[in-house]
């Protein structure tokens, strides 16, 4: 029989991996159950939307289900769990998705030996093109492991990183495809302004950033090396290049990336 799973949230994220996995064939529809806190019209919308069973009761969506996601915000973790908590034995499989909670925290609230994998993917799992970084805490095995990098495999990719790189993970990853949204958004007003269509900007930016992340992907070059082979001297590029550099492109992404770091640090200092 094919695995149980059980969502606790039903947010844009819950949605993004609850799209990935049936569109991936990963679960059927009818090994999948969603409930969140109170947001009955959402949980409505994923049930119409994907023809999955849901309920309002918390105790009943985690009762035989064999993998239990918790994709609540990190400041209704111990709320969620305490929901729960009564329900879960040692043979379950709780992940989360929580930014800035730690393994061992989610531990102690559980207060049992229950297997806790924590995981970190971006919205891009709607697509099955998620970057997944994965942990484990102490209480689960080789076997949860594979099965959390089985899952979230199915979405994009799935990588075991260290408990501690997980800020910076969630920093990078988590967030990542928010920082490239908002890069295109910049470009595409800079093209309408110039007297370009929507339609024609988005189709061109859509495949100039599909086709850069295959370079990336498939060359083996190092960004900086794919950079300077556009770049020719005097041209275009180097033209934009130099405004980037005059608008200190490079210090604002990484200043972007240690905020949000520094932000799931703070998170998890909450608890």
């Amino acid at each position: 029989m094919a695995e149980k799973m059980a969502f606790i949230g039903a947010g844009s994220m819950a949605e993004s991996i609850l799209s990935g996995i049936l569109n991936s064939g990963f679960l059927p529809k009818e090994n999948i159950m969603v409930t969140n806190k109170s947001d009955q019209k959402r949980l409505e919308h994923l049930g119409k939307q994907y023809n999955i069973s849901y309920v309002e009761d918390k105790q009943q969506t985690v009762a035989d289900a064999h993998i239990v996601l918790l994709a609540v915000k990190p400041y209704d973790m111990e709320a969620a769990i305490d929901s729960i908590r009564d329900h879960l034995d040692t043979g379950q499989l709780l992940i989360s998705i929580a930014a800035g909670v730690s393994t061992e925290t989610i531990s102690q609230m559980l207060g049992r030996d229950i297997p806790v994998i924590r995981a970190m993917p971006n919205t891009s799992a709607a697509a099955g093109a998620s970057a997944t970084a994965i942990t484990r805490g102490k209480f689960a095995t080789e076997d949860h492991l594979a099965t959390a990098l089985e899952l979230f495999s199915t979405l994009g990719t799935a990588t075991e990183v260290a408990e501690e790189d997980m800020h910076t993970v969630t920093a990078i990853a988590g967030s990542g495809p928010a920082y490239v949204y908002y890069l295109v958004e910049s470009m595409e007003a800079a093209a309408i302004e110039a007297g370009l269509n929507k339609q024609t900007a988005q189709e061109l930016l859509i495949q100039t950033i599909a086709g850069a992340a295959e370079m990336l992907r498939s060359s083996g070059e190092d960004p900086s090396k794919l950079r300077e082979n556009v770049t020719s001297p005097g041209g275009t590029t180097q033209a934009g290049l130099e405004a980037l550099d005059q608008g200190h492109f490079r210090e604002a992404v990484m200043n972007c990336v240690t905020s949000a770091r520094e932000r799931s640090i703070e998170l998890g200092k909450t608890f």
